[in-house]
């Protein structure tokens, strides 16, 4: 085997690694978003935080989110939110915001500013489970681009150094 054939199987590899982390670590924060029973108000303070510290510390928060691909199947992809602003009006939350994206299975690991930063609108709502006895759990996905849902993004994770990269 070509040693440039190998390389890029073993990048194939670290791709399909890392896919998998992130899979599980999106099931597992939420299902303890679920266990916790957050609701959507806490989401909504949650997020107004997050645009406080992005206003004043240029603050990017780490976000993992599901995109649907062309198969059927939906992919955990990896990227930093910059919170621009949370506006409710009307029984509605959306949280304006600018998402970088840094891991997708079709790209691997992107560094930033090789990709373009894209903004995005994201809303905040409760979703009613009627396999789980009519519970409701709070979920966030994006109105653009419906593919891209299930944002769940980590306060704990946050960073200051990517202000550049989203415009």
């Amino acid at each position: 085997m070509a040693s440039s054939q190998l390389i890029n199987d073993y990048r194939q590899w670290l791709a399909f690694q890392r896919q998998e982390q992130l899979s599980r670590e999106h099931q597992g924060v939420a299902q303890r978003l679920e266990d916790a029973r957050a609701t959507s108000g806490q989401v909504i303070q949650a997020y107004r935080s997050m645009a406080d510290k992005a206003a004043t510390e240029g603050a990017c928060y780490r976000t993992l989110f599901l995109r649907e691909s062309s198969e059927d199947a939906a992919l955990v992809c990896e990227g930093w939110l910059f919170i621009r602003r949370v506006l409710s009006e009307e029984g509605s939350t959306r949280v304006r915001a600018t998402l970088l994206e840094t891991f997708t299975l079709e790209d691997g690991t992107i560094v930033p500013g090789d990709k373009p930063a894209r903004k995005v609108t994201l809303e905040i709502y409760e979703k009613l489970d009627i396999n789980k006895g009519m519970r409701t759990d709070v979920r966030v996905d994006c109105l653009e681009t419906p593919a891209d849902y299930h944002f769940i993004t980590l306060m704990d994770a946050a960073r200051g150094d990517l202000r550049a990269h989203m415009s």
